[in-house]
């Protein structure tokens, strides 16, 4: 690993973290090489199962209704979603 780079574990900047990965993911999505695209399905995937995690946790530092206000729907609709 790069000296200067940042360990998604080191940093305290939510939106950094996502620019990060914002980028990972553009350098897959221009690539001609079908290895690229196989891995972009697969963190797909990974990336769904990842909110579903985050969901369920943050449900449980606040609530269903925070969750569901983030992401614009009822809270019942988040439960129903992420509860497993």
């Amino acid at each position: 690993m790069d000296s200067n780079a940042m360990s998604p574990t080191d940093a305290a900047d939510p939106a950094a973290v996502a620019a990060t990965a914002r980028e990972c993911l553009d350098a897959l999505a221009r690539s001609t090489d079908l290895a690229a695209f196989e891995e972009l399905v697969g963190l797909s995937a990974y990336v769904g199962e990842a909110v579903g995690r985050s969901a369920r946790l943050q449900a449980e530092a606040s609530s269903w209704t925070t969750v569901g206000n983030l992401v614009g729907t009822t809270k019942q609709a988040a439960w129903a979603r992420w509860r497993t």
